[in-house]
């Protein structure tokens, strides 16, 4: 399996932390988000990355290239970053769709056991990671549930009608990767399709087929989109950390007689 990552734009809501470098390249406890996203997708056995660059593409082509070997982690560039909306990413991306994957935003933190727990989740074509609070901000991509099937998806939803938040993570398997390609390709026959998200693609799939959600309730994630998001994307990494020395270094009962 492997994980395409949406990681062209810059982050301007992050200024002036971003304007040298794009979002995936913020460092969060001494390492660049992308390269927290892609240590946790190699625990979880995904070693084939493929991540679509735009702004300050060659900032993260070198990291890369200097960090990866050039067959396991792929850059592409979206050519359309400073203007179009991330649904011209996954079409820059499609040729990378020809198996089971991971669609990852670039700015998701994420660990490892939020993505083994879906592994292990009953195979589904399409299976959108959602997480559940008791309140919703205009930012939050809102999702609508009938039971565990995902209904609708948008940031301008009722209040009442929404019922989670997706996290940015979404699992391709069995006939899922082919179902959505063709669903790019019909968006993209659309002259709006530059302007639009690309969960716009799965609300669309939603009306026709049944596209399963999963929780990360109780799990450590985070988005990073403004200055205040830094701070819970500390305590996710810091998190990772304490699980890694927890597993090199267990702790050890021993029986005294």
């Amino acid at each position: 399996m492997k994980a395409v990552i949406l990681s062209a734009g810059q982050g301007k809501r992050l200024l002036p932390l971003t304007a040298d470098h794009p979002k995936c390249l913020l460092d969060i406890e001494g390492q660049a988000i992308i390269e927290w996203q892609i240590g946790e997708l190699a625990k979880c056995g995904i070693d084939r990355v493929s991540v679509v660059a735009g702004y300050q593409y060659n900032k993260v082509k070198n990291l890369m290239d200097g960090c990866h070997n050039s067959s396991r982690v792929r850059v592409l560039y979206n050519p359309t970053f400073s203007w179009a909306d991330n649904l011209y990413s996954c079409w820059e991306a499609r040729h990378e769709m020809g198996e089971e994957f991971l669609l990852l935003n670039g700015d998701t933190l994420f660990e490892a056991a939020v993505l083994k727990r879906l592994l292990d989740a009953p195979v589904q074509p399409v299976t959108v990671v959602i997480h559940q609070k008791s309140y919703y901000d205009a930012d939050d991509m809102k999702v609508s549930l009938d039971g565990d099937r995902l209904v609708s998806i948008g940031k301008k939803l009722t209040a009442d009608s929404v019922d989670a938040e997706s996290i940015g993570m979404i699992l391709f398997r069995d006939k899922g990767p082919l179902m959505f390609r063709k669903a790019l390709e019909n968006a993209m026959r659309d002259p709006s399709a530059y302007k639009q998200w690309y969960l716009s693609v799965i609300a669309r799939m939603a009306k026709s087929m049944p596209v399963a959600t999963f929780s990360a309730n109780g799990l450590q994630w985070c988005e990073v989109d403004f200055p205040a998001d830094l701070k819970q994307a500390r305590r996710v990494v810091r998190a990772i950390s304490a699980t890694e020395r927890a597993n090199r270094y267990p702790v050890r009962n021993y029986a005294w007689g």
